[in-house]
């Protein structure tokens, strides 16, 4: 699945524009039915920053249910932020 790269590529842009550094989880879980990503980072300013769109979750929200899967994003804890998206497998007959 092409989109599984660009969930993930989106996640660690935006743990390297606004985390506090720090590991980055990813987690990839394949299954019959259902393809699941995550990706867990420290909240805070990142030094130095980047200019962003703010057009990279909303965008991720539409393709993710364009494409009828679930997608969340918010805090995971105190100082977390958690970016989870579950797509569903579709094969062929």
């Amino acid at each position: 699945m092409w989109f599984a790269y660009r969930i993930v590529q989106e996640g660690l842009t935006n743990a390297l524009r606004h985390g506090a550094g720090g590991p980055i989880e990813i987690r990839v879980a394949a299954g019959r039915d259902v393809l699941e990503l995550g990706v867990v980072n420290r909240t805070g300013a990142a030094a130095g920053g980047f200019p962003t769109s703010g057009h990279g979750l909303p965008g991720l929200t539409e393709r993710v249910r364009l494409l009828h899967g679930e997608i969340e994003s918010g805090p995971d804890g105190p100082r977390r932020w958690r970016l989870a998206v579950r797509l569903p497998v579709r094969t062929s007959a």
